[in-house]
């Protein structure tokens, strides 16, 4: 019998039988030449391969671009892709976009109207009953 694979990644459920990191590869774009890639630069000679080691389950792209300023763009399951520019940064600032384009949600910014939380149930305690409760003698 042939194996098959998984046709969509159900995202509601991540986390209940293993997780699965929405991002799947980023990509980082930098230049020999100019100043403002001296992070980047120093970043991908000293710290870059103990992270890329660490996460195996990323792909990493290393390109190198003339007259550009440093970008890293990571791109996720459900299509969507963020771009972060580290123009000036120091490598501890590239470590730490990096780091947050790995861990940030695909999904876009958008303002929650109303209720904050979004929940089945309507309390955080459940259905309330008069049954629940303090007894009350009248």
């Amino acid at each position: 019998m042939p194996l098959s694979a998984i046709q969509k990644v159900a995202t509601a459920q991540n986390g209940v039988g293993a997780f699965i990191l929405p991002c799947k590869r980023i990509t980082l774009r930098y230049c020999d030449w100019a100043g403002s890639s001296r992070g980047m630069n120093a970043y991908l000679k000293t710290q870059f391969g103990l992270f890329a080691k660490r996460n195996p389950q990323v792909e990493f792209q290393v390109y190198r671009k003339h007259n550009q300023d440093p970008v890293i763009t990571a791109y996720y399951l459900n299509g969507h892709q963020k771009s972060v520019n580290v123009k000036n940064l120091t490598p501890e600032g590239v470590r730490e976009k990096i780091e947050l384009l790995r861990n940030s949600s695909p999904e876009k910014n958008k303002r929650v109207a109303g209720k904050p939380v979004t929940s089945i149930n309507e309390s955080v305690r459940g259905i309330w009953s008069p049954f629940h409760g303090a007894k009350i003698n009248i």
